[in-house]
């Protein structure tokens, strides 16, 4: 971090005698005349007399790279002074998580000496710091934390992404979103006019907003069908998404092996090779992704394969059932502990993207093998698990009944933030 600094400047008059006296006829015909510069000596010009200065407070910004010492010594304090308040607060929360845009407020007396110190620490508060001789006493101010259940609806113009940033909020919610409806709706395949509303807990540290907890209930319209899902929690603490009527909307299989992309080339019979140039089937879909983007499992099984083979660079083979089999080819490398005869469920990372074997740029060709024959993953029917029943389902249905109408009433809502005065 830079230091301030002083800068003075002063202005030495010149005396121009010359350009204020007449010319005359006898002036014009004088030699070149030889201008006198006054010698200035630096050493003569002190700073000016500091101003006493009344009691005031002054607010320091933590930019990026800066560690709480470069903030307090050039706040003003010395070096043990920085050091030994930096273990003071080192003791009430993680000092690594400063982060640029954090305040730091300093206090001086009409000596100049800083007295107090106020730390505000984003998502967390606020930590005090008063002076006793040269330590001070700390005192850490954790704000209070919450929960507030609120309603977003958006329609999409443009992107998923978009239409919740335009919302005022978080990019958190868009992944949410997709796992909770990745099994029916194609996000691949979004269009202008889609519509979606959401129930979820947003989580604040006094008015600083930390993210959300899980979606609690929430409806998407795509292509004219509305889908809509309910959070339920089992017995054992976890969570999972339902229809109103009990159903699970989590399938045998996943729509695609990676989240948020974008397909580069689908299932073909006769399809033209970029790198052979002749035509010839193409049985996967082509997903386009950069170099290290996490590839999942579709569906629970066991690899059977995970090695380099030809064309398909470095690759990964999976069996779900007595029946079916899926691919991720063209891999950059495996996760870890993946290997042949490793268990793996839904939605784990086994791989990431890469551009091995015959592949003119970075992407995943996933594929899926029944009995033998190659299907479109796109077009692949899945299994859905058993629905709730009994007291799982009442519990659920009281659910449903509390959360539909915040779905069918949503609109612009207002999360109001009762703030305290600001220190600031």
């Amino acid at each position: 971090m830079g230091r301030p600094r002083a800068y003075f400047a002063a202005a030495i008059p010149l005396a121009l005698p010359l350009l204020l006296a007449s010319i005359s006829p006898e002036s014009a015909l004088t030699p070149k005349l030889t201008r006198v510069t006054p010698e200035l000596r630096y050493a003569d010009l002190g700073p000016p007399s500091p101003i006493q200065l009344p009691e005031h407070s002054v607010i320091f910004t933590v930019e990026d790279g800066d560690t709480i010492d470069d903030v307090l010594q050039t706040a003003g304090l010395t070096v043990r002074e920085s050091h030994y308040l930096g273990l003071g607060l080192a003791n009430s929360i993680d000092l690594r998580r400063l982060q640029p845009g954090n305040l730091v407020r300093c206090h001086y007396d009409r000596s100049g000496s800083i007295d107090t110190i106020e730390l505000r620490v984003n998502g967390w508060g606020q930590i005090d710091a008063v002076r006793n001789g040269d330590r001070f006493d700390v005192t850490p101010r954790p704000a209070t934390q919450r929960e507030i259940e609120t309603t977003i609806s958006a329609m999409i113009e443009t992107s998923l992404y978009d239409a919740l940033r335009n919302a005022g909020e978080a990019p958190q919610l868009v992944q949410q979103l997709v796992d909770v409806f990745q099994w029916d709706v194609d996000f691949f395949a979004l269009q202008r006019g889609d519509y979606f509303s959401v129930v979820v807990k947003k989580k604040y540290a006094g008015a600083d907003p930390l993210g959300y907890g899980p979606i609690l209930a929430a409806t998407f319209t795509h292509d004219g069908n509305t889908y809509e899902a309910f959070r339920h929690e089992s017995a054992d603490g976890r969570g999972g998404y339902y229809s109103r009527s009990g159903t699970p909307l989590r399938k045998q299989f996943l729509r695609a092996p990676l989240k948020f992309t974008r397909i580069t080339s689908r299932f073909s019979g006769r399809r033209f090779h970029p790198i052979l140039h002749y035509f010839r089937a193409h049985h996967g879909v082509d997903y386009g992704a950069p170099v290290g983007t996490p590839v999942m499992t579709t569906a629970d099984g066991v690899v059977l394969e995970a090695g380099r083979k030809g064309g398909e660079g470095k690759y990964i083979r999976i069996r779900h059932s007595s029946r079916i089999d899926t691919y991720y080819l063209h891999l950059s490398r495996f996760a870890k502990n993946i290997k042949r005869g490793a268990k793996v469920l839904q939605g784990d990372v086994i791989g990431y993207v890469g551009q091995t074997g015959l592949a003119t740029g970075p992407h995943l060709d996933y594929r899926v093998k029944e009995n033998g024959g190659w299907l479109d993953p796109l077009k692949l029917k899945s299994i859905t698990p058993d629905p709730l029943r009994t007291d799982a389902l009442r519990q659920f249905r009281h659910n449903v009944a509390n959360l539909l109408p915040r779905l069918q009433n949503a609109g612009a809502q207002t999360v109001s933030i009762n703030r305290r005065r600001a220190l600031f």
